[in-house]
Formats: structure tokens, sequence, C-alpha cells
């Protein structure tokens, strides 16, 4: 399956962007500038926003403030992140607490909530059925998807990416019968953009291995829970998924 133009220059980091003075992005993430059109700081949404499905739902300027990367959105309000401000955000403790914090409010909006900061590990919500529901029928949600998970790979935490695509394939193969998340669009979005997005070559390549073997499932091979959690704690310790999904 061929690699879409924005994955390939996400995976070659921007090669043709340069560096300038804008730092947008590192003083909204140092709660002191506000987002537009939502004229709110960070800490506000963080704050007014969780748990407040409708609104995530229909607004759509927060995300890229929210999420910034290396490219242009359609929100001309925001700004693309650059080089320099990667940097600057990534030595900045309660910046990194504040992006863990937007990624815990997405995660809950999908019905996800994030058991391990250190290995990614993800587990449903209380509510994950409706969540899920709106997740397979919202599909402008699979392009948030992409944007979340190259931000997190920019700004430190490319280590989460596995959690968040492994739990999708677990719960696509193992209960497919209980959840609405293996539907033909999110599985191209996942199979094409979201599982391109880590720059870890050998972790992105085992994890499109394992989700080939779950599309496939020609020998009956079921990615479960247990496979899900070992592979990660294996990743914790040896610095690696394994050699075989």
């Amino acid at each position: 399956m061929s690699i879409p133009r924005d994955i390939q220059e996400f995976l070659e980091n921007y090669p043709n962007n340069h560096s300038d003075l804008s730092d947008t992005n590192f003083r909204f993430y140092s709660n002191t500038k506000r987002c537009r059109p939502d004229d709110l700081l960070i800490d506000e949404i963080h704050q007014q926003w969780f748990g407040d499905y409708d609104r995530l739902e229909h607004k759509h300027g927060f995300i890229q403030w929210l999420f910034p990367i290396q490219e242009l959105g359609m929100n001309w309000d925001a700004a693309p992140l650059h080089p320099d401000e990667i940097e600057l955000m990534k030595s900045e403790p309660r910046i990194l607490e504040r992006i863990l914090t937007s990624y815990r409010l997405m995660l809950d909006f999908y019905g996800m909530e994030l058991v391990s900061e250190e290995t990614g590990l993800l587990k449903r919500t209380e509510n994950f059925a409706t969540r899920y529901k709106n997740l397979s029928r919202s599909s402008h949600n699979y392009l948030r998807i992409s944007r979340i998970l190259k931000c997190l790979s920019e700004l430190g935490f490319e280590r989460l990416n596995g959690g968040f695509l492994l739990h999708i394939l677990n719960e696509q193969s193992q209960n497919d019968a209980n959840v609405n998340l293996n539907t033909p669009a999110l599985r191209s979005s996942m199979d094409r953009w979201w599982a391109n997005c880590l720059r870890n070559e050998t972790e992105r390549d085992w994890i499109q291995r394992a989700i080939s073997r779950v599309r496939s499932a020609s020998d009956g091979f079921v990615f479960t829970r247990q496979m899900y959690e070992d592979a990660l704690s294996r990743r914790q310790d040896t610095g690696s998924f394994g050699d075989q999904p």
C-alpha cells in the first residue's frame, strides 16, 4: 500500500521546512497565548472541555492548537510547528505535562484511557460503546488522529503511538462482534495513515506486520489483549516489541 505524501514528508522530517522565529505553539502551551477562534488558554480547554463530547465533536479549530505539527491545516489562525520550537517545547516539563493532558482529553472522547505514560497502554472507558460508535461514524476524527500521532512523535512521545495502534488492533481482532472499530473507512485510515505515523522503522514494521496478520486472518490469528500488553511490556524491558507480531 502506497504511503501518502503527507506521511512520507513526516517520516523524512519535512526536509523542505525551514525554521523561523515563530513561538506561537510554545506560548500557547506555556498557557500565555489564547487560541483562536475559541479564545481559550490551554489550561482552560483542559478544565472546561474534558468530557464535553458535543463540543469536541463539532468544533474544529482547537485540534491544531492542541496537536501542532509541521504542516499547515484548515485553521489559518493556528501556526505550524517549527523545528526550533520543537526543542524548546520538549525542554519544558510543564509543557510536556500539558501535551499528555491533551492526549488524555482526546482519548476520553474516543472511549479510551491512558493506563501507562511509560508504555502507552490503553484501556476502554466505561462509556466506550457510545464513543466507539461515534468514532466509527464520524470520519473527520480520522484526520485528527493522524495529527495527534504525528504531534506525539514530534514532541517526544512516539512511544504512545504503538500503545494506541495496538489497542485499536486488539479491539478489531478480539472483540469485533462487540465494538464498532472495524469499519472499512476506519481500517483504511489506520492501515495507510496511522500505522505509518512512527519514525521508528523497526516499530513501524512490527505494527504493520501485526495488522497484516489480523487483516488476513488466514491462520485464525487473533491479536489478544494479552498479546497487546505483553508487546508493550517487552518493549519497556528490552527496547523491542519482539521478533514476531
